[in-house]
């Protein structure tokens, strides 16, 4: 009987304090309420902020010419990681000294700051060497640098021009060098010149 009697007055001791536990429990609901959303869950929202349709953009060098264009059936941006889709983009290097280099592809994304293209799916160049002779050449995935001249691409390539047909793995094709290396599983079929 006295251990109970011990913890009454216990209990009794800690009972002015119940009223302020009780109000602390409620402030902390009521906090929990009125919280915005955590920031993973507003960032996992995946909708398009702005769209162009027939687009048509053009670079100019230092001297005011024209240097690129890109063009395209259609352009999307999404906030929330910052990136840009495009379809149907044709991408254009020009030079004073000979034709243009033409890539196309069905799809495309552009990085976050504009400076690098990936084409996706049925991916076309169309560019002249330095004897003015025409190379085509096709993939499904072409990652352009277009400030470096420069396009490369990990995936299966096929090059043509008037009399061969070279199919390979992975290409690093330099516009300002006029070069173009072939990385690896190089077949070759040449047709000679009546």
């Amino acid at each position: 009987m006295k251990h109970i009697t011990h913890l009454l007055n216990k209990a009794r001791a800690w009972l002015p304090l119940l009223p302020l536990l009780l109000l602390l429990m409620a402030t902390h609901w009521l906090n929990q309420q009125v919280l915005p959303l955590p920031p993973v869950a507003a960032q996992q929202r995946h909708d398009v902020d702005y769209t162009i349709d027939n687009l048509s953009a053009v670079t100019l060098n230092a001297a005011g010419r024209p240097h690129q264009m890109l063009t395209a059936e259609k352009l999307w941006h999404y906030p929330d990681d910052d990136t840009t889709h495009l379809q149907s983009p044709r991408f254009s290097s020009l030079y004073a000294d000979r034709p243009p280099t033409v890539t196309s592809s069905a799809t495309g994304m552009l990085s976050s700051k504009g400076d690098e293209v990936f084409l996706y799916d049925d991916v076309h160049i169309r560019r002249h060497t330095l004897n003015g002779d025409e190379q085509r050449f096709v993939t499904n995935y072409l990652h352009l640098i277009p400030d470096n001249d420069w396009a490369e691409t990990n995936r299966m390539v096929v090059m043509t021009d008037a009399h061969n047909t070279i199919r390979a793995v992975g290409m690093e094709l330099d516009n300002k060098a006029h070069t173009v290396k072939l990385l690896s599983q190089v077949r070759s079929t040449h047709e000679p010149i009546e």
